[in-house]
């Protein structure tokens, strides 16, 4: 898809695209409404798997934005959406927060440390080596290893925290056994996404600010790409990889109808 004015539907990412550091970003509270005025369905993609989709509408809502928990899809709900159609009625032994175990449960997983057939690994500020002592001997006796994402560190006001993908790292070192990854850059997130709104790759667009995960999955689940430069990527990040974004644009700002004129690359 080459214009913008043929999408029906959006994906965006959070942060850096819509909020930092729990403030709302130049034009996401405008976009949002334009999209409910258009009545165009939208989702707020993360791959922050420690919350709720009803804790995150709360951290937008303070942030001055107004998302639906049905408008947010986290890795977390697309791991449980994975994982039961995998097994369903299965058993996991979870390391995660409510975001992770609150998903697992209503997709109607148990959730066990005795011969579970997954080892479930999500984001946390409380990893526990007695967790990840006990996630590494199931997985030696056959657990399967499944990932919420691979993003090694998570932003914080001090700076860079160990994620997902470092604690992952530990466990694949001591075990021999890589995980399958549910969240960006697997284009199965985004996938499962557009089931979740009956939206077509064809006519929907997404909106990310990295390149290794919000863009590449987009390019591969055949939507209509756009980067904005208010987080991760910049214009020498872009230069870096072999594909390229539909659009570069400085932030969301510029999709409001009032705003500049696209560039396409």
């Amino acid at each position: 898809m080459s214009n913008r004015n043929d999408i029906e539907c959006w994906l965006t990412d959070m942060d850096g695209v819509l909020v930092h550091e729990n403030r709302a970003l130049p034009g996401a509270a405008e976009l949002l409404q334009q999209w409910r005025d258009q009545g165009k369905p939208f989702l707020v993609l993360t791959n922050n798997s420690i919350f709720t989709p009803r804790d995150l509408s709360a951290r937008l809502r303070a942030s001055g934005l107004t998302v639906p928990e049905e408008a947010i899809w986290t890795s977390a709900l697309a791991t449980a959406a994975f994982l039961e159609q995998q097994m369903p009625g299965g058993s996991a032994f979870v390391i995660g927060e409510a975001g992770l175990t609150t998903a697992l449960h209503e997709a109607g997983f148990i959730m066990t440390d005795t011969s579970p057939d997954y080892v479930v690994v999500g984001e946390t500020r409380n990893y526990s080596f007695e967790a990840i002592t006990r996630a590494i001997r199931l997985i030696n006796k056959g657990a399967r290893f499944i990932a919420t994402n691979p993003d090694a560190t998570g932003p914080s006001a001090e700076g860079p925290m160990p994620a997902t993908g470092a604690v992952v790292a530990l466990i694949s070192k001591a075990t021999g056994a890589e995980p399958y990854i549910v969240g960006k850059p697997n284009p199965m997130m985004f996938r499962s996404a557009l089931n979740r709104i009956g939206a077509h790759s064809e006519s929907t667009g997404m909106i990310g600010d990295r390149m290794d995960t919000d863009i590449v999955a987009g390019i591969e689940a055949g939507l209509h790409t756009v980067l904005v430069l208010t987080g991760i990527s910049d214009q020498a990040e872009i230069l870096r990889y072999p594909f390229r974004p539909n659009e570069v644009l400085n932030g969301v700002h510029e999709l409001l109808e009032e705003g500049p004129v696209e560039s396409e690359l």
